[in-house]
């Protein structure tokens, strides 16, 4: 990582309470996973940004990079707002409201998107939605990152993802740990080329897409 270490730590200092413990473990991991795969400059629009947490920590890494936090529920956007003010960052914009199943985004173009612990907690329809979103909204060969865990040829990757599958879908049986061929095959309806994986801990990836040209 660049030399920026004392922001990124005064940065997660200020908004650590918005975060969950999951979230304080993995913020680091995932700038470093991103990182080569980010553009030189440009708008990374994050889909379900939660807290904000993963934003604000993500902006204070890569400070050539405008990051830009959505949410569907307009009472999270109020929490990201609060975390937003609180980190005071200039490349981290105001949450807008954005709701992945909507044909038409509220944010018409990025140069990367990033989603991160969606897939697995809502129906398979946001899902679609959106791989149908970012292809609408990237530029040829911008990437678009997807965080969480998956299945691969239908195999869960760790006893721990199964059991959390299991539980997850009788909590809603629209949920569950998605398959990454059925994600490839429906980012490939809209212009999306899956990449390659970067295996994270606690039995998590994140997959790279990319746009066609």
């Amino acid at each position: 990582m660049k030399s920026n270490s004392d922001l990124v730590t005064a940065i997660v200092s200020k908004v650590e309470h918005f975060a969950s413990p999951a979230a304080l473990r993995n913020a680091t991991p995932l700038a470093t996973a991103l990182k080569p795969f980010l553009p030189p400059a440009g708008v990374v629009l994050e889909i379900a940004s939660g807290s904000g947490f993963h934003a604000a920590v993500l902006a204070a890494h890569f400070e050539h990079l405008n990051w830009q936090p959505t949410e569907r529920e307009t009472g999270r956007l109020s929490d990201i707002r609060s975390l937003t003010e609180s980190a005071g960052l200039e490349n981290l914009l105001p949450p807008q409201q954005l709701d992945a199943t909507t044909s038409e985004w509220s944010v018409r173009e990025a140069q990367a998107v990033l989603c991160l612990n969606m897939m697995h907690i809502t129906p398979w329809s946001v899902a679609k939605g959106l791989m149908q979103g970012a292809g609408n909204v990237l530029a040829a060969n911008a990437p678009l990152f997807i965080y969480g865990p998956f299945q691969i040829d239908g195999q869960h990757t760790a006893p721990s993802n199964a059991a959390f599958d299991q539980n997850l879908r009788t909590r809603n049986p629209d949920w569950g740990v998605r398959d990454a061929g059925d994600v490839d095959r429906v980012g490939e309806l809209h212009g999306l080329a899956f990449e390659q994986t970067v295996d994270m801990p606690a039995n998590n990836m994140v997959r790279i897409y990319r746009k066609r040209g």
